[in-house]
């Protein structure tokens, strides 16, 4: 064929059949595919608590036939290496050597004989069935894993240097938000707990929103959870930096020490500066009771040099409310009120205990210090929110 008959032919498609359209990045690849039909299978393993069997119904048959050969597929297996926290792909080769092992190694009964007729189907799930596997948790890549991936490189970090330390599982009251545990030697961080009720046996349950260190989330149930962390895993410890804090807070007796109180109040003044600010408080610590504490308010720089109104307090027991204090005046800091204030004398004051911040941030965070989940967020006093460091 000569040159020019060829570009004639080239020129001459009407029909577009010649033009490669560009391939479309957003596809899911290859390896996403992968991964997702993988994460099914730990699903399974993960609520069932065994590996998918091939008669027990058609789905479970199609799972233990995936897992059978991802097995068997180095390549693949390789791949998904970092995702097999239950060791699924960790089993030798059966070597074939003669007819024998070919009858040995028919672990889905394919060369069964049968009498039933190839459309006799059995152990097909019912439809409540298939619908009620809606609500299992599965396990998912995390789309923006970017967000928590910090949170577990400074957890991993206070490990390493004794801020944290790996506890031996021991009761299902270690379950909370804001906490890491290690399931299977992956560490996990447990976001959100939601819809919690008693089930039947009267235990507490509800969803989990996890996060897992390979980049993978799951609404996983707290029974689940708890059952597999008995198991033999393991929790971490709160960051010692909040231990002293955290110690007998909730169970105080006649024998514990009253150190003091911290408490929010809000300013009651007339001046158009400081009236304006919404969610403007004081965050305060006081050794006495806070309606003693505020009695001179109106003569104080440190109250703005007016009355101000009791929000919320706490009594504080076996620790330094002071250092409590300095701990929510740091959190804080970016919203602290900048004015000046001058005293009955003209003397000038900058109170530096005022903060903007709605009330139920800094109830929240008083909370986050006292469990010690503070350290993986910081206060944004441009969204007026806590979001994760």
């Amino acid at each position: 064929m000569k040159k020019e008959d060829l570009i004639n032919i080239i020129n001459d498609d009407d029909l577009g059949l010649l033009k490669v359209k560009p391939k479309n990045s957003s596809a899911v690849s290859s390896d996403e595919r992968l991964l997702a039909s993988f994460l099914e299978i730990n699903n399974f393993v993960d609520e069932n608590q065994r590996e998918p069997q091939s008669e027990n119904g058609l789905q479970e048959h199609q799972l233990a036939s995936r897992l059978k050969s991802f097995r068997e597929d180095k390549d693949k297996a390789k791949t998904l290496l970092d995702y097999d926290e239950y060791n699924l792909l960790n089993i030798e080769q059966k070597e074939i050597k003669s007819i024998k092992d070919i009858f040995t190694d028919d672990d889905f009964g394919l060369l069964d004989t049968t009498d039933e007729s190839l459309f006799d189907y059995k152990n097909i799930p019912a439809h409540s069935e298939r619908k009620s596997a809606e609500y299992i948790a599965r396990r998912k890549p995390c789309k923006n894993f970017e967000k928590y991936e910090p949170l577990f490189q400074k957890c991993q970090s206070d490990l390493a240097n004794g801020k944290r330390k790996l506890l031996k599982f021991t009761s299902e009251k270690q379950i909370e938000q804001n906490k890491f545990f290690v399931l299977n030697g992956v560490l996990l961080y447990i976001e959100e707990i939601s819809d919690i009720y008693l089930n039947k046996f009267g235990k507490i349950n509800g969803r989990q929103k996890c996060i897992f260190e390979n980049g993978t989330e799951s609404e996983m149930l707290v029974r689940s959870l708890v059952q597999r962390l008995y198991e033999g895993g393991h929790a971490v410890s709160e960051h010692i930096d909040t231990m002293d804090l955290i110690k007998n807070f909730n169970s105080v007796t006649e024998e514990d020490s009253h150190t003091g109180f911290i408490y929010v109040v809000k300013s009651l003044s007339e001046n158009p500066k400081i009236k304006s600010l919404e969610n403007l408080y004081k965050i305060g610590f006081s050794t006495i009771p806070v309606e003693e504490r505020i009695k001179k308010a109106s003569e104080e720089a440190t109250y703005l040099m007016a009355p101000v109104k009791i929000i919320t307090s706490f009594e504080c027991y076996n620790f330094n409310p002071q250092k409590l204090e300095q701990l929510l005046h740091n959190f804080f800091g970016s919203a602290c009120l900048n004015i000046d204030i001058f005293d009955g004398n003209n003397k000038r004051y900058t109170p530096r205990e005022w903060f903007i911040a709605p009330l139920e941030v800094i109830e929240k965070t008083i909370q986050l210090i006292i469990n010690g989940g503070v350290v993986n967020y910081r206060y944004d006093s441009t969204k007026q929110e806590i979001v994760l460091r």
